[in-house]
């Protein structure tokens, strides 16, 4: 009697908001078809996508007539158990469908779609090739060998070189069999032609592996006595906790320590995943720490290309123990197979959040959790903690240690708070600049020392307005003024990237006497020039650093000292080490201090602080030069002080009196749509609904500093919930009510999205 097979289905993850969908595997695939790996499937009437398989079993699903997995996708390595863990949760906490995470954590040479099967497959990724060298028919031994190099000798010595080459590279003992990459032997391409028409030497094609890594580093760095010290305090709460804060004044030398455990686990076989928060930072450190470990580094970040953010990918996943993955809030993402260390460096930053789309997910805590679900251990560094991570250290959840002095025998700099006000008022401001930074400034070029500028605002001015009716420039698709850009003497939104000419007349009363308000770094830029003719000045910020290669050009040039100032925005302020640099300036401290946010005043120590931080890191005591019209603000005085337990404590104080993290926890809802009444009737519909669920926790609904963007409207809402209270419950109601609002007529076009833990 004939045995019925049993058939067996599988649970597709597709980069859609929907969640998973069951197919029929068939009969030929089923060997192939297992968690984790790739597969090409039909959807709807025509469209085909690739997913992900998420589990495999016999038990049919409720519905019946289901469609056949079309293939596998052999070249792609499959996603292994603890990523798929990863996904789910990072669904779940974040609240959105695991589509939207598979979307944000494969590389998009992995998710190939189109309209048939055939489409789909000629775009399927396929693991690159490289072309081998190795003996022909006419060379398959050896007496026909010796018989080649005889008759080469006498007629073609060019021909007998390159063959004498090739032998030598494939080993003279027993070269017979084995090959070489091309790449390696240095043969003309005219010389081969003739050796491979003669039989004498063969070209095969072969997948590229992962490039091979040395077992021995390089000298470690030597650790002063605090770092011994805090590498000691780190191993031992290590024993206990799975997670250590090493809160470490800037310049004191972490990144030594991190180097440190980082051999330690890369010795013993096992991988390490090291976040950082800017992609300048990382090019500037992945050059210092291949000193170390070589070809183990694994770079990523977003400004790669897809064929290396691939090639990154690959590595990882082929990686059998022993790599190094240095990357930004991305990399969380990779499969690194066998984690034994996870170090989030800059913890506090608030670029670990991705806000902009699903899954809005913050990777230090996501790096947390991997950590977590692979049994590997997570250090959190930074010079200025996130209060909720400090909290967490103070409480014993995590440990603690402190590194209190600079590496090197380096001072802290001294921090000058300049009145901008009173310089005004004694005549000692000139452009926006007080006489006391243009006179440090001046010293340090004279000395041969480099200077470093913070403005938080890029481009010329943040506006332009007309000198006699007022009339200003604004975005017609966002509300907010257009910003000037000089070098291409136009006005762009930095919202949506609407772009303009400046008008020569305004465009209200016709005169001409439109004029830009306002500085940001392009106008302080040309502004340095009349002060410093023969300094060279560069700018970083995200209209020149417009790609991975210019980035690191940039900062190259400032760290070798071909630069004498840098102009920039926060991305200068974030953990360079610059030897050179012995002042640093904050020219507007106050519009830091100005945002509507209960996060404000911390944000503000910790940008004053990091952007101090780069100023004299050697034995030269650096000078930092605050300019505000606040000199007295508790923030800035703090900030000047260095004094982080009175910033926090003082923040703490505030949270816990208005129940905001890190005594509570929250959920941002912002509603979109191009009908402005239409989005505030939703909006309110909505906040009444939660508030028969949640009560006073429910906040709003009110619009943003900026409530219109590319054409819709903005609400937002705010739900905080109690530590002690079932997060996930409280989610799930939220979920629902969003889901019954937009079901219902009027509002099915308003899009709602849910920021889990906002920054």
């Amino acid at each position: 009697m004939a045995v019925i097979s049993e058939k067996i289905y599988a649970e597709v993850i597709l980069p859609l908001l929907s969640g998973g969908y069951t197919y029929l595997v068939p009969s030929g695939l089923a060997a192939d078809v297992m968690p984790g790996c790739c597969v090409t499937v039909p959807l709807g009437k025509s469209k085909v996508y690739t997913g992900v398989v998420r589990s495999v079993g016999t038990d049919p699903p409720p519905s019946g007539n289901l469609r056949e997995i079309i293939a596998v996708q052999g070249d792609v390595p499959p996603v292994n158990e603890t990523r798929l863990k990863l996904w789910e949760w990072v669904a779940d906490y974040y609240m959105c469908s695991v589509g939207e995470v598979m979307r944000a954590a494969l590389p998009s040479a992995f998710k190939p779609s189109g309209w048939s099967g055939e489409e789909v497959t000629g775009k399927e990724y396929r693991t690159p090739t490289e072309t081998h060298l190795t003996l022909g028919l006419a060379a398959r031994d050896e007496e026909a060998l010796n018989e080649a190099f005889e008759n080469l000798s006498k007629r073609a010595r060019s021909q007998y070189e390159g063959l004498l080459l090739l032998v030598r590279l494939l080993g003279e003992d027993d070269p017979f069999g084995r090959s070489v990459p091309r790449r390696l032997a240095d043969i003309p391409y005219g010389v081969l032609h003739q050796l491979q028409s003669k039989g004498y030497v063969a070209r095969r094609e072969v997948k590229a592996g992962p490039a091979a890594v040395a077992s021995e580093f390089a000298g470690l760095p030597q650790l002063s006595p605090a770092q011994e010290t805090a590498l000691h305090g780190i191993r031992e709460h290590f024993r206990e906790r799975d997670v250590v804060l090493l809160h470490g004044v800037t310049g004191s030398g972490k990144t030594e320590i991190y180097i440190r455990l980082i051999a330690e686990q890369l010795s013993a076989g096992k991988d390490v995943l090291y976040l950082l928060p800017e992609i300048a930072m990382t090019a500037q450190l992945v050059a210092r720490i291949r000193k170390f470990f070589g070809d183990r580094v694994v770079p990523y970040h977003s400004s790669y290309t897809r064929t290396r953010k691939t090639a990154a990918y690959m590595r990882a996943a082929a990686s059998p123990g022993g790599t190094l993955i240095v990357g930004v809030r991305s990399s969380v993402f990779l499969p690194g197979g066998n984690v034994g260390l996870v170090i989030v460096d800059e913890e506090h930053d608030p670029s670990y959040k991705n806000h902009e789309s699903a899954p809005r997910y913050n990777a230090r805590d996501t790096a947390v959790v991997l950590a977590g679900m692979a049994g590997a251990k997570t250090l959190l560094g930074s010079a200025t903690p996130a209060l909720e991570t400090y909290v967490n250290a103070q409480t014993g959840k995590y440990g603690y240690v402190t590194l209190t002095e600079r590496y090197g025998g380096a001072v802290m700099p001294r921090v000058v708070v300049s009145d901008t006000i009173m310089a005004s008022k004694r005549g000692e401001r000139k452009s926006h600049f007080n006489k006391l930074l243009l006179d440090s400034m001046a010293q340090a070029l004279h000395d041969g020392r480099q200077v470093m500028l913070f403005q938080n605002r890029r481009g010329f001015s943040p506006y332009v307005e007309c000198g006699e009716c007022g009339w200003t420039a604004s975005c017609p698709n966002c509300n907010v003024t257009l910003t000037y850009h000089k070098s291409g003497r136009n006005l762009r939104c930095h919202y949506c990237g609407h772009s303009t000419a400046l008008p020569a007349r305004c465009p209200a009363c016709n005169l001409p006497s439109v004029e830009p308000r306002g500085f940001g770094t392009e106008k302080i830029e040309v502004e340095l020039e009349p002060f410093f003719p023969q300094a060279r000045i560069e700018r970083l910020d995200r209209d020149t650093a417009t790609s991975a290669t210019r980035f690191e050009r940039i900062i190259s040039d400032f760290e070798r000292g071909v630069t004498d100032i840098l102009v920039g925005t926060q991305m200068i302020t974030k953990g360079f080490d610059f030897e050179g640099v012995s002042v640093v300036g904050v020219l507007n401290a106050d519009n830091l201090l100005a945002y509507p946010d209960f996060r404000a005043s911390e944000r503000a120590f910790q940008l004053l602080t990091q952007v101090a931080g780069r100023a004299g890191r050697r034995q030269t005591e650096g000078l930092v030069v605050i300019q505000t019209s606040q000199p007295r603000h508790p923030v800035i005085a703090q900030a000047a002080a260095g004094d982080y337990a009175a910033m926090a404590r003082g923040q703490l104080a505030e949270r816990r009196e208005f129940f905001y993290p890190p005594y509570c926890r929250i959920v941002g809802i912002r509603l979109r749509h191009r009908d402005a009444q239409v989005v505030r009737q939703a909006a309110a519909t909505l906040a009444q609904r939660l508030r028969m669920i949640f009560g006073k926790r429910v906040c709003g609904p009110q619009p943003p500093p900026v409530d219109r963007i590319r054409g819709e409207f903005i609400e937002n809402i705010l739900l905080k919930v109690e530590r002690d209270s079932p997060f996930s419950k409280a989610k799930k109601l939220l979920a629902a009510e969003i889901t019954a609002l937009r079901s219902g007529e009027g509002f099915r076009q308003v899009v709602v999205t849910c920021d889990v833990d906002p920054i």
